[in-house]
């Protein structure tokens, strides 16, 4: 069966003429402000031509011909995170918040983790979760990039793990693998590698998955259950095959002029022929009942072989491969504090601090240090976002800014 037949299943044939149309068109690029560091009106004062999203309210859409913000100062300093316009839906629609317990089960790169943080303002807990270790390189360095804390970042299969943490997540977000159809314009190769038994290979792992993470819900507890691919096998079916197993019960989502939905009004589906964006399918589902106790999350600092850190509690980690929890403060030295970059992006309130202007955050971009009668570390920012800890003397603002950042455009 070829790709426009299969469609047929819960598209007409004129809904399929004009999603093979716009799948000939450009990728769309968004990013995600995070407006407790910059707001609105200052990024678009920055950056004018920026369109905003049409449903979440600090995403905006770019063209990166004209802002390269990839390679922006700005973007290096956590103001925003570049993610895909339709991706973005599967965290807001699930709105997690402060005081849940979250799980993001298969989270490489970070996109839908990033945005849950958010909208939690760091509080709560996030384990985010992939079974690739090398997929966690890239989630690693953007949660700390962020400066996100209510992160722990774990590398498991929770097929071998789930029985310890029955009915354990208040939210959970399953982005599952899927054979990526939603992704055809933005990479070629994926419309080579595409079959209909990819995509019914794709559907049973995908139900394997999704009844992993409803065991793992708490009562009253909701799962978004997404995938970036248009096949009605990977999406309408393996949520029916979670309801009809299961008490699961659909989740409403409110309807919109840019959703899609079949017939069986199963979950949404984010077609580029109705909406800026690729292609996605969502559906949220709820567990009966009504579990009204907390987890109690807190965090406390530690230090472990000379490195201090500020630690997630609260929560059972002992079953879980656990690569990072919460955030790095700072490296213990006789004479000296050398801060960690995540703390750098995490930090809110310091002892010490200084607004750079433009001239003097060009001359700390290129690694030169800056003159300053302050005495001691002092946190560095620039359009109030933190650019480093540096160290002075009395009459110079040493450089510690690492190498990396040096090599970013200022915008």
């Amino acid at each position: 069966m070829n790709f426009e037949e299969h469609l047929s299943k819960y598209l007409s044939k004129k809904e399929i003429d004009e999603l093979m149309s716009s799948l000939e068109k450009d990728s769309f690029n968004c990013l995600l402000l995070d407006e407790s560091k910059i707001s609105s009106s200052d990024l678009l004062n920055l950056y004018p031509n920026l369109r905003q999203h049409p449903i979440i309210k600090n995403a905006f859409y770019f063209n990166k011909n004209e802002y390269q913000l990839g390679k922006s100062i700005l973007h290096e300093l956590g103001a925003f995170y570049i993610q895909e316009p339709s991706a973005m839906l599967v965290s807001y629609l699930l709105n997690p918040n402060k005081d849940d317990v979250v799980l993001d089960m298969c989270a490489a790169p970070g996109g839908k983790t990033i945005q849950a943080s958010l909208l939690m303002n760091n509080e709560g807990l996030l384990i985010s979760n992939d079974i690739s270790f090398t997929r966690l390189k890239a989630l690693h360095e953007n949660v700390e990039r962020m400066g996100r804390g209510n992160v722990v970042i774990t590398n498991n299969d929770f097929s071998k793990i789930y029985s310890h943490y029955l009915n354990s997540f208040d939210k959970i977000i399953l982005d599952a693998p899927c054979s990526g159809s939603g992704m055809f314009r933005k990479e070629d190769k994926m419309k080579d590698d595409w079959s209909y038994n990819k995509v019914l290979k794709n559907a049973e792992v995908q139900k394997e998955l999704i009844d992993l993470s409803y065991k793992m819900l708490k009562p009253g507890g909701v799962l978004a259950y997404s995938t970036c691919s248009f096949s009605y096998e990977e999406d309408e079916e393996v949520i029916k095959s979670l309801l009809d197993s299961t008490d699961a019960e659909l989740f409403p989502i409110t309807n919109s002029q840019y959703f899609y939905k079949s017939k069986e009004d199963i979950g949404i589906h984010l077609l580029p022929s109705k909406f800026d964006g690729d292609g996605h399918y969502i559906c949220l589902i709820k567990k009966p009942g009504n579990n009204t106790s907390k987890t109690p999350i807190y965090r406390e600092k530690e230090i472990k072989n000379n490195v201090a850190s500020l630690v997630n509690k609260g929560f059972i980690f002992k079953y879980l491969n656990v690569l990072k929890n919460g955030v790095t403060i700072e490296e213990l030295f006789k004479d000296d504090i050398k801060y960690d970059y995540h703390y750098v992006r995490f930090a809110k309130d310091f002892d010490q601090e200084l607004e750079l202007s433009y001239q003097e955050l060009e001359k700390y971009i290129k690694g030169e240090s800056l003159k300053s009668n302050i005495k001691g570390h002092v946190l560095l920012k620039y359009h109030s976002l933190n650019v480093d800890i540096g160290k002075g003397d009395g009459q110079l603002i040493k450089n510690k800014l690492p190498k990396f950042i040096k090599t970013k455009n200022l915008y």
